[in-house]
């Protein structure tokens, strides 16, 4: 049988799920109505505190998915994201346009990561 560990449970679901040497982290949203640099800069911020709750750390993301409320803010974090991403650690990585929870949420990543 397989131990599945759940950090940060709550009713509806949990910030991280690990099993199998495999963690997957819920989507990360920052603050609403910042900037994209400081929503962009406070998730990534959060994916490491996720992922070292999880025994893992950011060397060890495998997979991520951006999204952005608008395409146009596609060089603002990427330069967020290329000074956060560990020199030779690059993850498969996907971004694209997408209507989020609120208008004022900017941005949402989601990582996938082993232990």
């Amino acid at each position: 049988m397989t131990d599945i560990k759940r950090i940060e449970c709550g009713q509806r679901m949990s910030q991280a799920v690990v099993a199998n040497g495999t963690v997957w982290l819920a989507g990360q949203v920052a603050e609403p109505g910042k900037s994209v640099t400081e929503q962009t800069s406070a998730i990534l911020a959060q994916i490491e505190t996720l992922l070292k709750k999880a025994g893992t750390d950011k060397t060890r993301i495998t997979a991520a998915q951006i999204w952005l409320a608008n395409m146009a803010d596609f060089a603002e974090m990427n330069a967020v994201w290329d000074a956060w991403v560990p020199q030779g650690h690059a993850p498969t990585r996907a971004a694209g346009e997408s209507k989020l929870a609120t208008p004022d949420y900017k941005v949402e990543i989601i990582v996938t990561a082993v232990l």
